[in-house]
């Protein structure tokens, strides 16, 4: 039977989650596997395995529970080797590699920050900056919204200064943030967002990176901010 693996850690890592409950149905006991200085925390692979809602958050609860006490290298959902031989086999080969990651991510989590805009805010906002598009929309307004061709003119110039709006925008998120944060990470871009970014974050400082994002919604109404953590520092894991 294939291995499913969660997570990587020190061997000495004070309470690995043995015995916990993992993915399947019925769930998979987590076990550990030790090589040298490294730890794996898997449990047995059930069959036809797919990201179902139970299945995620068991992966997410066996790495929530052993990042409590130590620093792990949390492993994506869906990471399986043919067997126990072979994952030890790459402990054993990658040992100096995982060794130096785990010493870089001690005592951090990350944040994951997704931003977007305000629709009818950052209308106001690109409106209230640029004084000729401001008075073209004005004109338009008199005129009882303009002809056909003076709307059109007048919604591309919006959409192009929302657009770089955006690209000014995400700048900034990341700057901000960047303050607080031990590194920082872009996520992939997808429709709807400006950003999606992570933020490898100091645990004593979770506190100081929440509220500075609290400070920038509040200097910033435009935005709209989306935070989740903390996490395992997926996003810092090669």
């Amino acid at each position: 039977m294939s291995t499913y693996v969660y997570g990587i850690a020190r061997s000495s890592h004070p309470s690995l989650p043995d015995k916990a409950d993992g993915i399947g149905d019925p769930p998979r006991p987590v076990r550990v596997i030790r090589q040298g200085q490294l730890a794996a925390l898997v449990s047995d692979a059930p069959d036809n395995l797919r990201p179902k809602r139970r299945d995620l958050l068991a992966h997410q609860n066996v790495l929530r529970q052993a990042g409590e006490a130590g620093s792990v290298l949390p492993l994506r959902f869906g990471g399986v080797s043919p067997d126990d031989e072979t994952l030890a086999a790459v402990l054993a080969e990658r040992e100096e590699h995982y060794l130096e990651r785990l010493g870089a991510l001690d005592g951090k989590v990350e944040y994951n920050v997704k931003a977007s805009h305000d629709e009818e805010s950052v209308l106001h906002r690109v409106l209230a900056d640029d004084a000729e598009l401001r008075s073209l929309a004005e004109a338009n307004r008199a005129a009882g919204g303009g002809s056909h061709e003076q709307k059109i003119q007048l919604g591309e110039r919006i959409a192009a200064a929302v657009q770089q709006r955006e690209a000014r925008d995400g700048d900034l998120v990341r700057a901000t943030l960047e303050g607080v944060c031990e590194e920082a990470s872009a996520g992939p871009q997808s429709v709807g967002w400006l950003a999606n970014l992570s933020f490898l974050v100091n645990r004593e400082r979770s506190a100081d990176f929440v509220n500075a994002v609290d400070a920038l919604r509040v200097d910033q109404p435009h935005l709209v901010l989306t935070v989740t953590g903390p996490l395992p520092p997926y996003s810092f894991v090669e």
